[in-house]
């Protein structure tokens, strides 16, 4: 009986201290109305939240149906929470769901004979003035630009570039994962109007994605480098060799850039 309690008494041990070190993912739906529609946000909150008065920096991130749960996932997870759960990470990570068929036209900020319709402006301005005030107003958050970062992968990668762009007082930082540049000249001339460009960028790719995936990433780190001295260290450029574009490549790299940024 004696070994039993013990027994009993490790395993509860165990699984608790466990669960303190481990954070934790919700969702709720809020409306679009720049979209005429609502969303799924899942939100995961760090293994301290609970126990502690911490105000915490935020990752808004997109196609989250990708980022927490395989069953979700279109082709595989990124593991966001396990990974920032190893690192024991203390950060908020906002997940907004894409809008199925709709997706391309959500995450495309313009219009060229590729691509009609693009409405990156409207899902931008849901982001920055609907759902970053409830975050703000119903969590514990550090709210201002430095401690505020945008991330995806391809269409998500464009749109996160493209979100520093537009709204260089509310992004701080961002993760630019595969991003798809190749869609038109337009991001390329909007960098280059740009007069100022002091956010923290971590540009990631894989040599086997396409033809012209790394060399539209170039042309885009070289004209941002031209904007700021290289001594600020603010841009970072990371090719994997033999990376393909899909998401075991954006899992096993993203914790990487989440420790690079913060």
């Amino acid at each position: 009986m004696k070994k039993q309690f013990f027994q009993f008494l490790s395993l509860f041990l165990l699984t608790y201290f466990y669960g303190l070190s481990q954070g934790t993912v919700t969702t709720f739906i809020i409306e679009v109305p720049q979209l005429q529609t609502s969303k799924k946000i899942w939100l995961y909150l760090p293994h301290n939240y609970k126990t502690t008065k911490k105000k915490y920096p935020v990752i808004y991130m997109h196609d989250a149906q990708n980022l927490f749960d395989d069953k979700t996932a279109f082709a595989g997870e990124w593991h966001v929470d396990e990974t920032l759960d190893s690192l024991k990470a203390e950060v908020i990570i906002v997940g907004i769901e894409h809008g199925n068929e709709k997706r391309s036209q959500e995450l495309i900020p313009f219009s060229n004979e590729k691509f009609s319709n693009g409405k990156a402006d409207n899902y931008l301005d849901f982001i920055v003035n609907n759902l970053k005030p409830h975050i703000d107003s119903n969590y514990r958050t550090k709210s201002g630009k430095m401690n505020t970062a945008i991330a995806g992968s391809s269409l998500g990668g464009l749109v996160s570039y493209y979100a520093i762009l537009k709204y260089p007082k509310v992004f701080g930082k961002a993760a630019i994962f595969s991003p798809s540049f190749w869609l038109g000249n337009e991001i390329y001339t909007l960098t280059e109007n740009t007069k100022k460009l002091n956010t923290k960028l971590y540009f990631l790719c894989g040599d086997s994605e396409s033809e012209s995936m790394v060399q539209d990433m170039d042309k885009m780190v070289d004209l941002v480098n031209d904007k700021r001295c290289t001594c600020m260290h603010l841009t970072k450029k990371v090719v994997i060799k033999g990376g393909k574009h899909n998401e075991k490549l954006w899992s096993k790299e993203f914790g990487k850039a989440y420790l690079w940024l913060f």
